[in-house]
C-alpha cells in the first residue's frame, strides 16, 4: 500500500513519514507538562513541522506504564483547542492519540485526520464506528492489558508472531466494520506490555510484521528499554533513539513516531538515502 487515507488527505509512502509526538499532558513519561499550555503546544507543533514532521500526533492522556484514565472532559479541554490552532495555522496533518470516541470524533471535527489508538479500537465500542464514520486514517496498535497492567509481567511464547497474529485479527475487524484497508496502519506496540527482550526481538522482527501488507508504525522513541539497554534516563536517550529509528527505517517501517523531530528527520533520510541505493550501483560522489 502506498497511499494512507486520512479523511480527504492522501498521504504517500514513497518515504518513510516522521510523526512527531506532542504531549499535551502533566505526566507522559519523557515530557509531561511542558506542553500542556496550548500556547506552548502549538509553537511546539510550528517547530516540528519547520524540522520536517510529516504528521503532528496530538494526546490528552498519558500511556506511560501505571498512568491512570484521564477524564474525557479534560481530554477534551487538552486536545481540541490545540488541534484547532494547529490546523488553522499551519495546515498540518494533525493526528489524535486518543482511545475514547468522543474525543476522537472532536478531535476529527477540529481538523485532525487520524486517529492513533494503542487500544487498536477495543476499549471503547463506539470507536470503530467513529473511524469509520469520518474516513480517518487509523493506527492500530498492541498492548496487553492497560497502562495500568500492562508491564506487571508480560509474557509471551514468540512475540513477534503473536503480536503479529493480534495485529492481523484486528485490521481484520476493522475491514468488516468498513475501515477501508488504505486507512489502516499496524503499530506493535513497543514498550506496550514487552519486556527489554520482546521490544528488541520486535525491532528485530519488523519484516515479518510487514508481510500481511499493512504500513507499519514503529514507537521506540526515548523508551525504557533504551534506557535499560544504555542505563540512561529518558533525557539522554537520543542516540539509542537514532539507532532504532534507523534500524526500522532499513527494516521496512513506513512511519516513526518520534520526540526528537530534527535529528530523527536526518537519520531517516540519510537511512533511506543508503537503503535506495542499488547494489550494483555506485551512488554519485558528494559534490561538498
Amino acid at each position: 500500500m502506498n497511499i494512507w487515507e486520512c479523511c480527504e488527505r492522501r498521504l504517500s509512502f514513497d518515504r518513510v513519514l516522521v510523526m512527531g509526538i506532542l504531549n499535551v499532558t502533566p505526566d507522559s513519561f519523557s515530557d509531561g507538562g511542558k506542553f500542556l499550555d496550548p500556547f506552548a503546544a502549538v509553537d511546539r507543533a510550528e517547530q516540528m513541522l519547520e524540522e520536517g514532521a510529516d504528521i503532528i500526533d496530538v494526546g490528552g492522556e498519558s500511556t506511560r506504564p501505571g498512568a491512570l484514565e484521564v477524564p474525557e472532559g479534560d481530554e477534551l479541554s487538552r486536545v481540541v483547542p490545540v488541534i484547532e490552532a494547529i490546523v488553522a495555522r499551519t495546515g498540518a496533518t494533525v493526528s489524535i492519540d486518543t482511545t475514547k470516541a468522543a474525543v476522537a470524533r472532536a478531535a476529527v471535527d477540529a481538523g485532525a485526520v487520524i486517529i492513533n489508538d494503542v487500544t487498536a479500537l477495543r476499549a471503547d465500542p463506539l470507536m470503530t464506528d467513529v473511524v469509520a464514520d469520518c474516513s480517518a486514517g487509523v493506527v492500530l496498535m498492541h498492548m496487553l492489558g492497560n497502562p495500568r497492567t500492562m508491564q506487571a509481567n508480560p509474557a509471551y511464547d514468540d512475540v513477534v508472531a503473536e503480536v503479529r497474529a493480534a495485529l492481523v485479527d484486528w485490521a481484520a475487524d476493522a475491514l468488516a466494520a468498513g475501515i477501508p484497508e488504505a486507512a489502516i496502519v499496524l503499530d506493535p506496540g513497543i514498550g506496550f506490555g514487552k519486556t527489554r527482550e520482546h521490544n528488541l526481538q520486535i525491532l528485530k522482527g519488523i519484516p515479518q510484521l510487514c508481510e500481511p501488507g499493512f504500513p507499519i508504525l514503529i514507537g521506540s522513541s526515548r523508551k525504557s528499554f533504551i534506557g535499560t539497554t544504555l542505563d540512561l534516563p529518558a533525557d539522554q536517550r537520543l542516540e539509542g533513539t537514532a539507532a532504532t529509528v534507523a534500524w526500522a527505517v532499513a527494516q521496512g517501517a513506513s512511519i516513526v513516531r518520534v520526540h526528537d523531530v530534527k535529528e530523527m528527520v536526518r537519520v531517516v533520510r540519510m537511512t533511506e538515502a543508503i537503503s535506495k541505493v542499488s547494489p550494483a550501483g555506485v551512488p554519485e560522489k558528494s559534490k561538498g
